[in-house]
């Protein structure tokens, strides 16, 4: 396999994974609950959709999730957990979209360099990267069950039936960057194996000359 194709594979597939989890961090279809009520005709103003930052109901109304600026003391203790796990999935993803830039700035430099320790360790990198996107969707989907548990627990079972919950396409592109964050760590370290094995190749054939 040719070095080049690897490493060209490799940071395309790390920019494509930064651009996806971007989006995924910036829009509000993380997660969708849909309103069908028969016989009513504004089901879509008791629908929602999410983000991380935002919950938009009906058509026009929008409110920011405000997690940090709560106040804490007078939230129950399920209000408190759930408030925490949103923070937490609110600084992991960012946090791993800012390493992200490193890690391709990284993969540039050690490719450029054909080294293979340099490439060994920013495929590391980038898969720890990868273990940070994992940690925030896991999370997320933690958060988002808990929440439902509650809203379960508050909304009369008879009209739960009217109700469809759903992960929306934000959701989705996030676990896109998760695979395509491994695919670029792997070709990483497929890059270095081909550079440790052209030395040895290369040092061979001057032994033998």
């Amino acid at each position: 396999m040719r070095y080049g194709l690897v490493v060209l594979s490799a940071g395309f597939s790390g920019l494509l994974s930064f651009c996806c989890l971007a989006v995924s961090i910036g829009t509000d279809y993380w997660y969708i609950i849909d309103v069908n009520k028969p016989n009513y005709t504004d089901s879509e103003d008791l629908s929602s959709y999410s983000g991380l930052w935002r919950i938009n109901e009906g058509s026009d109304k929008s409110s920011v999730i405000s997690s940090f600026t709560a106040n804490m003391s007078a939230l129950s203790e399920v209000e408190r957990h759930l408030l925490t796990l949103h923070k937490a999935v609110v600084i992991i993803l960012p946090f791993g979209l800012v390493m992200l830039v490193f890690g391709w700035i990284c993969g540039l430099v050690s490719s450029l360099a054909y080294s293979p320790k340099l490439l060994t360790v920013t495929a590391f990198y980038i898969l720890i990267c990868s273990l940070f996107t994992l940690t925030g969707v896991s999370l997320y989907i933690e958060y988002s069950n808990k929440a439902m548990e509650e809203f379960r627990r508050i909304v009369a079972q008879e009209e739960l039936a009217y109700v469809r919950v759903s992960f929306g396409w934000s959701f989705a592109m996030a676990w896109v960057s998760f695979t395509l964050e491994l695919a670029a760590g792997f070709l990483l370290l497929l890059a270095a194996k081909i550079t440790q094995m052209k030395g040895r190749y290369d040092c061979g054939v001057a032994v033998t000359l």
